[in-house]
């Protein structure tokens, strides 16, 4: 996917979470080609940066360009134990109200419910203590879409 960015983030494997337009994207002529392959709270990592240059109000420097992104990898802790490295399974986030350390793991950035994702690296059981018993994977996920 080829969106634009922020010249200050435009570098290859900056990752970044889409949080949606502003009020200034509204009317601009960049619109469809900057917003338009993004999903709102998705994370993306930058492939590769183009040469070419525009002004854009929002971003520091007052200037974006264009890369070629796609869906980050995620980092997920879970209690699962029937998940291995090349697997495929439906996301369902846990019943877990814990504000603990490893909270952001367990409900990362940019993995919703119900996205289909496929195990990339499965590093085995979680050293951290879990509050609520739990006994967790750490997992590095793609997308299957």
């Amino acid at each position: 996917m080829i969106t634009l960015i922020g010249k200050d983030l435009a570098k290859k494997g900056q990752e970044f979470v889409f949080l949606g337009p502003t009020d200034e994207c509204e009317n601009c002529r960049f619109k469809s080609s900057c917003l338009g392959s993004l999903e709102v709270n998705r994370k993306y990592v930058v492939l590769d940066v183009k040469d070419n240059e525009q002004k854009c109000p929002v971003h520091a420097e007052g200037i974006v360009v264009p890369v070629e992104i796609d869906r980050a990898e995620i980092e997920l802790l879970t209690p699962s134990k029937n998940i291995f490295e090349g697997s495929t399974f439906t996301f369902s986030a846990p019943d877990c109200d814990e504000k603990c350390d490893y909270h952001d793991f367990c409900f990362p950035e940019g993995l919703k419910e119900n996205d289909k994702c496929i195990v990339l690296n499965n590093e085995g059981k979680h050293e951290g203590e879990c509050r609520k018993g739990l006994s967790l994977n750490k997992l590095t996920l793609g997308f299957v879409i």
